[in-house]
């Protein structure tokens, strides 16, 4: 995977405007696109026990987003959730969980003074790095 991640304007307005709209709780979701690019925010329920502190999209829902972006042509390029109350950088439960080692990692803070409150990871068998995100 490059060091870069590209995404189309307003994707990452999606990211935030999704966050913010729950800061309590941890919201999800995935990320398609072609070409490597990231054209498209398909949210998700947490279905977590506790969403506070975790994420867990139900996997009838995974199935029917995965559908989705098979159906529109596009790619799996991405996965992110919110961290309401921590650093926007993955957890040890993050990296655990990292099962699409293909996929960018999107980590967002609802916070509103946060620096970057949007940051993209590469997860590859427990091997964390951070990715660029670039607009196109």
């Amino acid at each position: 995977m490059p060091n870069v991640i590209r995404v189309q304007d307003g994707v990452l307005f999606s990211l935030q405007a999704h966050a913010q709209g729950a800061p309590e709780h941890e919201r999800c979701g995935l990320l398609a696109g072609c070409e490597g690019v990231i054209t498209r925010v398909l949210h998700a329920h947490n279905i977590a026990a506790d969403p506070a502190t975790q994420y867990e999209i139900a996997p009838a829902e995974l199935f029917h987003l995965m559908r989705e972006i098979r159906g529109a042509g596009l790619q799996l390029l991405g996965i992110y959730h919110s961290h309401p109350h921590g650093a926007n950088e993955p957890s040890r439960t993050d990296v655990q969980r990292a099962y699409y080692p293909d996929a960018a990692y999107f980590i967002i803070s609802p916070q509103p003074h946060e620096e970057r409150p949007v940051r993209a990871f590469a997860i590859r068998e427990g091997v964390v790095s951070e990715l660029n995100i670039s607009g196109v």
